[in-house]
């Protein structure tokens, strides 16, 4: 009899250490459960994830890329393939503002999501340079995000491009600058969408205008100023068009920057910039003989 009561009082305790220890994870404050957040996602911690995120049906968050989650299943889905593709992710923090009323929060954050995919030698580092902004609600005493917003804050891919923009809150890649006269781009150009690692063809006049091969594309050059080239995109053959602005390299074979969209079909209101990717531009004909 002692004996078992000796085991129920053990199991007892078992169990109660257990539940402090929970409790004890908790993150106690908001910005505690945004930072688990991120570093769940650098340990691909789908569980913890899980737990700090509201599974509402209706809640709606938008990623890079144009990406729009509709409740908790979309992107469950879609962080397994991240998790499982990846050999390693990385996401320091480099900025991190929150304000809290009652049981609501709001934040805005700068991150840096570094991907690593690959073996050995043939492992791929990429650097994308994040902007998040989003909503908390304390629920039975757990601090949840609900809905949040991630865009890229610049068109950095392992370091700098360009010199910071003037403005706050500007999302240019370089301040503004006196238009200079656009160099010869004439020939044909490899396009990277280094997300999701598309590449195609642009065959392009001196002005920078001309076709590619996605989509029966063309691009067409709006802006030349000091080697920040800014243009347009379309695609009929998906129904899509939007922008693009990526920085010349100063021996003009190569240019990298970032595009988005500003219209899928029918939904005309995208806000500029928020939505799409970065680009690696690559010469692949000889630059011509006039070209500076």
């Amino acid at each position: 009899m002692r004996r078992r009561e000796s085991f129920v009082c053990v199991s007892l305790l078992l169990l109660f250490s257990l539940a402090t220890s929970v409790i004890a994870s908790e993150p106690a404050d908001p910005e505690s459960a945004i930072r688990q957040m991120v570093r769940a996602n650098a340990e691909k911690d789908l569980p913890t994830l899980s737990r700090l995120m509201a599974h509402d049906a209706d809640i709606i968050s938008y990623s890079v890329g144009g990406r729009k989650y509709v409740g908790w299943p979309e992107f469950e889905r879609e962080m397994r393939e991240e998790f499982v593709n990846t050999k390693k992710i990385e996401i320091p923090i480099t900025e991190l503002k929150v304000w809290t009323k009652g049981d609501l929060a709001w934040f805005t954050m700068e991150l840096d999501y570094i991907r690593y995919v690959g073996e050995g030698s043939e492992v791929k580092r990429t650097l994308l340079p994040l902007r998040e902004t989003g909503v908390l609600e304390r629920r039975a005493g757990r601090w949840q995000l609900l809905s949040w917003h991630e865009s890229f804050r610049s068109a950095q891919l392992g370091g700098p491009l360009a010199s910071p923009s003037a403005g706050a809150g500007s999302h240019r890649l370089v301040s503004d600058a006196v238009a200079t006269a656009m160099p010869d781009v004439s020939g044909e150009w490899e396009i990277l969408e280094v997300e999701d690692e598309k590449r195609y063809k642009a065959t392009l006049d001196k002005s920078g205008n001309g076709p590619y091969t996605q989509h029966g594309g063309r691009f067409v050059t709006t802006k030349f100023a000091d080697r920040l080239w800014q243009g347009t995109w379309q695609q009929p053959g998906n129904d899509r068009e939007g922008g693009f602005e990526v920085l010349l390299a100063e021996d003009g074979i190569a240019a990298k920057g970032i595009w988005w969209y500003t219209r899928v079909g029918n939904h005309k209101n995208i806000p500029p910039r928020e939505h799409g990717g970065t680009y690696e531009w690559k010469r692949l004909t000889p630059k011509p003989a006039n070209a500076p």
